[in-house]
């Protein structure tokens, strides 16, 4: 247990890195690197297909295009770079907040199933895909949809205009 802690917080870091990255390039690395991560959590989990999807697509695939779409558009000036990492900060505190909190609740209220649990032999499958996905895996769908989330606002701060004055 202790070692999926050390490889989420390992995650969280490379996650944490490919937002406050000063340049994309370094920026999509980070990303490799915490999906990586997240790969080898999943295949501690007894998902070895899941994992092996992570790996080849999050981390091997989307990388690549990436790195090649960064390569084909105009870097910024050093200047440009300094002064939009400055501004950074302020544009992602609530990310770490919003982190905080949800570090608190998942950390309070939530227990940690067992991984590897042996399922039933004789059992209704939509009754167990139900339980499974509602009960057992409660933590895994919580997670989704905080990343979701912070996708979402990730993207709306990316995208988001400044004002010129």
């Amino acid at each position: 247990m202790t070692i999926n802690l050390i490889i989420m917080l390992f995650m969280v870091a490379a996650a944490l890195w490919a937002v406050l990255a000063r340049t994309l390039l370094k920026g999509s690395i980070a990303l490799a690197i915490a999906s990586a991560a997240l790969a080898l959590l999943i295949f501690r989990m007894n998902g070895p297909l899941a994992a092996v999807f992570e790996l080849s697509v999050c981390a091997g695939l989307i990388t690549v295009i990436f790195i090649s779409t960064i390569s084909l558009v105009q870097p910024f000036t050093p200047q440009e770079v300094a002064a939009r990492y400055a501004a950074r900060f302020k544009r992602f505190w609530p990310l770490l907040v919003l982190l905080a909190v949800v570090t608190v609740i998942c950390l309070k209220c939530w227990t940690f199933p067992a991984c590897g649990q042996a399922l039933p032999e004789s059992a209704d499958v939509m009754a167990l895909t139900r339980d499974l996905l509602w009960k057992a895996r409660q933590m895994d769908l919580f997670g989704q949809v905080v990343m979701l989330l912070a996708g979402v606002f990730g993207v709306v701060i990316l995208f988001k205009e400044e004002n010129p004055s």
